[in-house]
């Protein structure tokens, strides 16, 4: 099935405008997800809104926004408050300044969209944006729905790809977490070699969809079961074990890499001599 744009507008450049369609990146969808039930009757709870202090349930025309400036105290934002602030949708991608991609801090991104022209008109300017971006990011501001957001849009195949990007500072500093006080700033050198060995068995090209969500394909199967009747015994899972010897650690995990490849060469060596036997018959 074709996909949806879910929004629709300009993007600019200095005076260049090109119409543009905005499509969702990511499907939430294919994630299981859970109503809470009531467990006596299976019926599904509703979420009523209730005021400790009058001791009774509020209409949805009683509730006001609040904002906590001190703890257990309160200021009342009503909504031509909000209005003051907020900023007009004007529907424009305005990219205002340009950067090398890698230079933008992958913890900045935030929701990925992709952008097509709109329409057959825009597809050629649309088209030398792209190339023109090749190797770089803009950066640029978005208002919409009565939200401004920051964005980075970049070249992504054969269109555009727009992330909404953090403001810095919604970014925790790393320097806060207590726990990396007690790592070292030196360590051992044979260790880091032997590390460097292990890791390097394992590069290779990257490719995403090898990773399978497990925990996702398992409670579907778990799901499809009970819907059957059926009822799946999952086998316990064993703890890691600790370390308490890292370089032996590192030298085990070396014999059992290597052990590894040793059968799945083998196992090809047989396979192609298989082959051949069966070619000459």
């Amino acid at each position: 099935m074709a996909a949806r744009p879910t929004w629709r507008g300009h993007l600019k450049v200095s005076l260049v405008t090109v119409p543009i369609r905005v499509f969702p990146a990511t499907d939430s969808a294919s994630s299981v997800s859970f109503n809470q039930l009531h467990g006596e009757c299976q019926t599904r709870i509703q979420q009523k809104k209730w005021c400790p202090s009058c001791d009774r349930q509020v209409d949805k025309s009683e509730i006001v926004k609040g904002y906590e400036f001190q703890k257990g105290h309160y200021v009342v934002v009503d909504e031509e408050d909000i209005a003051k602030a907020r900023p007009e949708s004007t529907r424009v991608i305005n990219l205002l300044r340009f950067a090398d991609v890698e230079s933008i801090d992958p913890i900045f991104v935030d929701r990925p969209y992709y952008l097509a022209p709109d329409g057959t008109v825009a597809a050629e300017a649309f088209g030398v944006l792209r190339e023109a971006l090749r190797g770089k990011a803009g950066i640029g501001k978005l208002a919409l729905y009565g939200r401004e957001y920051v964005v980075a849009v970049q070249p992504r195949e054969r269109g555009l790809m727009m992330f909404t990007l953090r403001q810095a500072d919604e970014i925790r500093k790393m320097s806060a977490i207590d726990e990396l006080d007690q790592v070292p700033d030196e360590v051992n050198d044979a260790e880091i070699a032997l590390a460097r060995q292990v890791i390097g068995n394992f590069e290779g090209e990257l490719e995403l969809s090898e990773f399978r969500d497990e925990y996702q394909a398992e409670l579907r199967k778990i799901i499809d079961a009970k819907i059957a009747g059926e009822e799946v015994v999952v086998p316990e899972e064993e703890a890691p074990a600790k370390v308490v010897d890292l370089m032996e650690a590192l030298r085990k995990s070396l014999d059992t890499v290597s052990a590894s490849k040793k059968r799945a060469a083998k196992a090809t060596k047989v396979a192609r001599t298989t082959t051949r036997k069966r070619k000459r018959a």
